[in-house]
């Protein structure tokens, strides 16, 4: 059934100039952009005083300190209208608040990676309680504030952990030994925590915790269901970027749906609104991008109704409207791709479709964006495919998307899917034309993050295939807004994904695992998901809106940065 000539690789290269110019284009600064975009930029007016006044003269200058302030959870039952928080007694001991109620919080060191490193830091600190025993539930949005009465600048990065119970694997409740920084703890229903001065908790307390509990603004019902969604983009680890987006624009759908029902449709809803999608932007740092530009796109359809002067019956019906209207805009947009990948194909054929020539194209792990646009090709472009698949551990992704590609290319034969194990992506990328990535994000230099084991196939297909080219395919969602180390986040998953396969089949497993169980540091066992791959070793970024260059992809990361300031600052 398998037959004819593959593409000479170097002919492939060489017949299209269409293609070879585009590469080279990049490099050259006469490069017509084909998709600009109108995005405003903010300018900043800063005034100056000529004369301070002989009072603020005399006024000392503040203390600023940058704290990350941990709330802790018990969630019985993952039942959130059970849930009770634990605020800390300040100890006579403490400089500032002594026997004030107030979260487990700490300075942000120089030595600290990041708030959330030095949030956990703290946690050991003061309660004995290792990371293994939490679980993170939200990043709250950091905020700033003046306490003129000690004069200090406080700039607060609070966060919300649930405690893990001693079945899970945490230490529990009982595992709480607390330092001298505080004289006891105390548990509280969250939606009874007060500022007022008789509850005795901290400055700002309730500001704090309404950021990393938003129930207390939404009211149970819109709560429970952000709480559900934000559950559900953490724990999933079989859909890519593009189903978690769609997941979080429906979240959100709900979440206003059940506040309309309750709360005008006015400036202070939406604020409320603003920080419910915050949440949901923070909740999967990896695929961030992708729920973070969905979630812009659809703050972007509703914001005239929230801010406009329109009679308050017609403002709730075109909320819904619009953010059902943004859901069907999504749903269309896989095709849209299949049409750029298709025409792509198109494109590099030398002589134009013929069936007895064969494509060869390598690729890993499972993306239901690359599987339409395979299938899509397959029933459309007249040609053989040689679909080189890398199974993709720990989870074998790889296996499920070449089973997909054969059930929904099941009425064709022009086709082949061969698996190899990852160790083998050298000798899959031989005499291969096309390597084919998916994109959980692109950064604003579009480099692009996806599955671990991309970047050591585009690597291997470098030396193996040198004349192949290499393409991204990916909605524009993923494309990332401006950043540094934000833009780059790892995500570390459970050393059992990858030890459970060993049990039974590998001598010494248990071994490992007994050490492993008893925390002994002489082991380790890293589960990445996640890698990069720099944008120098990508040629093509195929998308909705055409196939791309880094050009296009920096400019959309440059709209991003501007609408999430636009929607974020000042919450």
């Amino acid at each position: 059934m398998w037959h004819g000539s593959a593409f000479p690789l170097a002919w492939l290269r060489q017949s299209h100039q269409r293609l070879c110019l585009c590469r080279l284009s990049r490099l050259s600064p006469q490069r017509t952009i084909r998709l600009s975009y109108a995005h405003q930029t903010s300018t900043r007016q800063v005034s100056t005083r000529a004369m301070a006044t002989a009072s603020d003269e005399q006024k000392a200058p503040l203390e600023e300190r940058t704290v990350a302030g941990s709330f802790l959870f018990k969630i019985p039952n993952g039942d959130d209208k059970q849930a009770k928080v634990a605020l800390f007694r300040r100890s006579s001991k403490v400089r500032t608040y002594q026997h004030k109620l107030a979260p487990c919080s700490g300075s942000v060191e120089e030595s600290d990676a990041s708030p959330l490193d030095a949030a956990l830091r703290e946690i050991r600190e003061e309660t004995t309680l290792p990371a293994s025993s939490l679980d993170l539930l939200r990043v709250g949005k950091p905020y700033s504030f003046v306490d003129e009465s000690i004069g200090r600048k406080w700039n607060i990065n609070p966060f919300a952990f649930r405690l893990k119970d001693v079945a899970e694997g945490g230490k529990g409740e009982e595992g709480i030994t607390l330092d001298w920084e505080h004289e006891g703890i105390e548990w509280f229903d969250p939606l009874q925590v007060s500022g007022s001065e008789e509850f005795g908790g901290v400055p700002r307390l309730i500001d704090s915790l309404r950021r990393v509990w938003p129930e207390y603004d939404l009211g149970s019902d819109a709560g429970r269901i952000l709480t559900e969604g934000l559950q559900r983009l953490r724990d999933d680890r079989e859909h890519g970027a593009r189903e978690l987006a769609g997941v979080a624009v429906l979240t959100l759908r709900d979440v206003v749906r059940q506040m309309l029902l309750s709360h005008a449709v006015d400036e202070s809803s939406w604020a409320k609104v603003r920080m419910a999608a915050w949440h949901l932007c923070q909740a999967r740092p990896a695929m961030g991008a992708a729920i973070t530009t969905a979630i812009l796109k659809a703050l972007d359809a509703i914001k005239a109704a929230y801010v406009s002067d329109m009679v308050p019956a017609n403002k709730a019906e075109q909320v819904i409207q619009a953010l059902e209207q943004q859901l069907a805009h999504r749903n269309a947009t896989t095709d849209r791709i299949c049409q750029t990948f298709s025409k792509f194909i198109r494109d590099l054929l030398p002589r134009g479709e013929n069936p007895e020539y064969t494509l060869s194209i390598l690729t890993l792990s499972s993306s239901s964006t690359m599987s339409s646009c395979l299938s899509h090709a397959i029933s459309t472009v007249n040609i053989k495919f040689d679909l080189r698949i890398l199974e993709s551990r720990p989870l074998f992704e790889g296996v499920t998307f070449a089973s997909r590609i054969l059930k929904d290319s099941s009425q064709h034969s022009n086709f082949k899917v061969t698996l190899y194990s990852d160790a083998s992506a050298a000798l899959a990328a031989e005499n291969t034309a096309l390597i084919l990535l998916g994109a959980d994000r692109i950064s604003s230099a579009g480099d692009v993050n996806n599955k671990i084991g991309s970047f050591s196939m585009v690597l291997s297909a470098n030396c193996a295939a040198p004349d192949a080219f290499v393409a991204v395919l990916s909605d524009t969602e993923k494309i990332a807004g401006p950043g540094a180390m934000e833009e780059h986040s790892a995500e570390e998953n459970s050393h059992v994904e990858l030890s459970s396969t060993w049990k039974g089949a590998v001598e010494g497993a248990q071994v490992i695992e007994d050490a492993l169980s008893r925390d002994d540091p002489r082991i380790a066992v890293k589960n990445a998901y996640f890698e990069w791959v720099p944008a120098e070793f990508v040629d093509f970024y195929l998308t909705e809106e055409g196939d791309w260059l880094e050009q296009q992809v920096q400019q959309r990361s440059q709209w991003i940065g501007y609408e999430f300031d636009q929607y974020f600052n000042g919450l």
